[in-house]
Parts: structure tokens; C-alpha cells; sequence
């Protein structure tokens, strides 16, 4: 039976998003679907930018980051106007699925869509945060953590050419999955996250890390790297860096890496997980499946339900956190 299959790509790119279109296209081909792009997101959804997808269009875009379908954020998506109208597209243009890729934002208009709609919906998670319950890893994570390691291992050569204390902080909204991966990488003296710190022992923690920096600067050749969460500490990361720089004497210098993260040519992992999710997400449409999300644990493709996907009860690997505490960030202090 021929489908009309029609993707968008929704809120925060990542690194392995074209990856995905790319599979979907191809697995589309094969089960003699048609596949169709709705280009920036909700937004193009509900102003009806749709373009037909064809192999010639997804040649050589496996390596390209960011995403050939454009993307943005969609205020109309929040009221019932802006996703009655975004049906009425779908009903309009015939679509028989929809398939979008990107974060627990995207998947919350997926379901207000669903609730209204009688077409197959998929989810396809592809954010840097790696935020999404019901898969160990989304597109875009991998890349993220390993760019960030990159520039970071950049920032050291310098810390350590000066004997310097840098902060850097890193993207992850509300978690903690990059801060404390890349932290733990490129050998951080201190990560800081949600899962390591609160805001009511804020002085307990600035007076402890405070006297870690002081105890390094007493020996000689000794850089100091701290790895901190974005929206974690309390008045920005310019603020603690700030009061770093006060108790200690000396500078504390804030490197943020920001948009820089979210860019690039998709590592491996990344494209071979994308690949392996957009063609499971086709695979679910011709067993007519709905209303899941493609997702991978153990290495084994797995289908979550929308509506687990955007739980958030995913954390940071606890072994993770209790080994940078407890083991790894003492050893800087004390040599056996």
C-alpha cells in the first residue's frame, strides 16, 4: 500500500539530523512510499512548506550538520489555533505519517497533533542533551560531547602554558549528560551539574572549590579546569568566576562554548545511529505502528511511547558522578 510519509526536523539542531532524512528517504524508496519535507519545522508544517523528497535530494548530506529541512522554534504550537491548523495540512496534502526528529519539545506537539489526527506519528530523538527517556543515546550527543572536547583540550594547552584557572561552560538545558562526559574526557579538575550540586550549599561549594584552586596554585606547573552546566549556577557562570576570582586572588577566566557545540560534521556514531532510527521508523510505519518514538537501548532499536519519551527521568549515569566526586577529582589533591 503506498504511503505519504512527511518529516520535519523541530527545535535545536544536531549533528546526524540530515543522517536521519537521508535513511528515511532511502527506507521510504524501498517500501515505494512517498516522502515528502515540511522545511523550518512546526512552523513550515503549519504554513504548509512542503517539498517532495527524492534520493537525488539527500546525495551527500550523510557528513553535513545542522539539517537540509531547516528548523525553529513554533510559538503556534502551544495554542489549539496553531495545531488544528497544522491537521489541517496533513488532512489537506494527504499525509498518511509524520515523522519528526528532535527533542521533548517537538515530541509534545507531535502529541498534541496525534490527539487530533488519525495518521501515524514517529518520533526520531535527535538533540545534543540526550535528555530523552527511553534510548541510551539521541542524535547529536556524541558530536556534541567529542566538539567540546576538542576545544577544551585546546583551552588546557593554554591553561597550562600560564598556570591558569579556566571555567568553561557547556550546553545541556537541564541536564547533565554532556557536562559531566565531556568533564570526565578531558580530565576536569571539578564538574559541576545538576546531578552533583545544590543551590542551598552554593557557599559550601564555592569555599570548597575555592580552597581546591588555592591548594593546586601551591604546587608548581598546576592548571585548574572547572566544567560547569549551563543554567546551573545561580546568577550565570560569569558570576561564579567572578567569586572565584574574589576569594582566591586569582584569575578565573569563563570560557562558554555555547552554539559551537550544536554544529559540524556528525560523528560516526552519529550517523550510524541516525541511520539506524530512520530506517526503523519507516520499518514501524509498514508494520503501522504510532505514536512511539524510535529509540535504542543496548544496541538493540526499541519503539517508547511518545508520551514516556518526555518524562525526563533519564539521569547521568550514577557510576559517572560517584566516580568524578569521589575518585577522580581527589586524586588532583592527594598522591598516593
Amino acid at each position: 500500500m503506498t504511503k505519504n510519509i512527511a518529516i520535519l526536523t523541530s527545535g535545536g539542531d544536531a549533528p546526524g539530523m540530515n543522517a536521519a532524512i537521508r535513511a528515511i528517504v532511502i527506507a521510504g524508496n524501498h517500501f515505494q512510499y512517498k516522502v515528502f519535507g515540511f522545511y523550518h519545522g512546526y512552523n513550515g508544517l503549519i504554513n504548509n512548506e512542503l517539498k517532495p523528497l527524492k534520493i537525488k535530494d539527500v546525495e551527500g548530506v550523510i557528513h553535513r550538520g545542522g539539517t537540509l529541512l531547516k528548523s525553529a522554534r513554533c510559538k503556534e504550537m502551544r495554542n489549539k489555533t496553531g495545531i488544528t491548523q497544522a491537521v489541517n495540512v496533513l488532512l489537506k496534502n494527504k499525509i498518511d505519517a509524520l515523522i519528526v526528529i528532535g527533542g521533548d519539545g517537538s515530541f509534545n506537539g507531535l502529541l498534541a497533533i496525534q490527539a487530533q489526527w488519525q495518521g501515524q506519528v514517529i518520533g526520531i530523538p535527535g538533540t545534543i542533551d540526550n535528555d530523552i527517556d527511553g534510548t541510551d543515546f539521541t542524535i547529536g550527543f556524541s558530536t556534541a560531547v567529542d566538539t567540546a572536547l576538542s576545544a577544551i583540550d585546546k583551552i588546557r594547552d593554554t591553561a597550562d602554558a600560564f598556570e591558569r584557572v579556566f571555567l568553561v561552560e557547556l550546553m545541556g538545558r537541564k541536564s547533565g549528560q554532556i557536562t559531566f562526559n565531556v568533564g570526565i574526557s578531558c580530565a576536569a579538575e571539578k564538574v559541576l551539574s545538576f546531578e552533583n550540586f545544590n543551590v542551598q550549599q552554593e557557599q559550601e561549594t564555592l569555599a570548597q572549590i575555592a580552597e581546591q584552586i588555592k591548594t593546586a596554585k601551591q604546587e608548581k606547573h598546576r592548571s585548574f579546569l572547572i566544567v560547569i552546566a549551563e543554567n546551573l549556577w545561580p546568577n550565570g557562570s560569569e558570576a561564579l568566576a567572578k567569586k572565584l576570582t574574589e576569594i582566591t586572588g586569582i584569575d578565573c577566566t569563563l570560557c562558554t562554548l555555547g552554539y559551537i557545540q550544536r554544529g559540524g560534521s556528525p560523528v560516526a556514531k552519529d550517523r550510524i545511529l541516525a541511520t539506524k532510527m530512520g530506517v526503523s521508523a519507516v520499518q514501524a510505519i509498514s508494520e503501522s505502528k504510532s505514536n512511539i518514538m524510535i529509540g535504542e537501548q543496548n544496541n538493540t532499536i526499541c519503539f517508547i511511547p511518545l508520551s514516556q519519551a518526555v518524562q525526563h527521568n533519564k539521569t547521568v549515569n550514577p557510576f559517572l558522578v560517584d566516580a568524578q566526586d569521589n575518585i577522580l577529582a581527589l586524586s588532583k589533591q592527594t598522591d598516593a
